[in-house]
């Protein structure tokens, strides 16, 4: 990527100074929140993955996705359940989850690009069941619905960065998600912008807490925190 463009998986690798700078309760918005910004960001990796097969960055790292794919196997998710992906960027997420078995699955993202590269890297590895959409998840009208399971691994972060109508975006993504599952149905998070705390008050109507999944720690100033934040709630009346 050029230099003049922001990392976009900064919380990834990151020095002290900055995680306690993620982990702060006020943030400042931030072109990471906008389509523009990840449009660049896939047009990017898709150029890169046609000229030398190379899938891009995976958000978070690999073990933010074998996290919650141990929960999963754990809390035995059967493999017919229907899972969407929020926020697919080049779908490395549902790759991992056809290869453990699941069969019912849907990928979303704003980002043209996004999706080309998505269903490029998944023809790639001959998973063409796996359906992904041209979609924003904030202005869906309804479509998304009767979701088993919903998993977000840095898309509510963007959204919370966006310059424009911040707090709108994270209100309707609550709604939205909530219209996406079904009662009972889990939503999987994870984030490095917010804390276990504010997470838990942001999806208080609508959800219940049901476990805070391990993730690294740091010692920052005589305190502890951790750098992302992972957590399952489950969709109730």
């Amino acid at each position: 990527m050029d230099d003049n463009i922001e990392d976009p998986h900064a919380c990834e690798n990151i020095s002290d100074q900055e995680e306690d700078n993620c982990l702060q309760n006020d943030f400042k918005t931030s072109k990471l929140g906008t389509k523009d910004y990840w449009e660049s960001v896939y047009q990017k990796e898709l150029e890169t993955f046609k000229d030398i097969g190379d899938v891009g960055e995976i958000w978070f790292g690999e073990e933010s996705m074998s996290r919650v794919l141990h929960w999963m196997d754990k809390s035995k998710i059967p493999e017919n359940a229907a899972i969407l992906d929020i926020g697919t960027g080049n779908a490395a997420f549902l790759i991992e989850l056809a290869r453990h078995g699941y069969r019912n699955l849907m990928g979303i993202d704003y980002s043209p690009a996004s999706v080309e590269l998505a269903r490029n890297v998944l023809q790639a590895e001959d998973l063409t069941d796996v359906i992904v959409k041209e979609m924003d998840f904030l202005n869906c009208q309804g479509e998304l619905k009767d979701f088993d399971i919903c998993i977000d691994k840095g898309t509510f972060d963007a959204i919370s960065l966006n310059p424009e109508k911040t707090e709108e975006g994270k209100e309707l993504y609550v709604q939205t998600l909530r219209g996406a599952l079904k009662e009972g149905g889990i939503f999987a998070l994870t984030s490095c912008n917010w804390t276990k705390e504010q997470l838990l008050s942001r999806f208080r109507e609508g959800f219940q807490f049901e476990q805070e999944l391990p993730t690294p720690s740091f010692q920052f100033g005589g305190k502890k925190g951790n750098s992302v934040t992972a957590l399952i709630f489950k969709r109730v009346h």
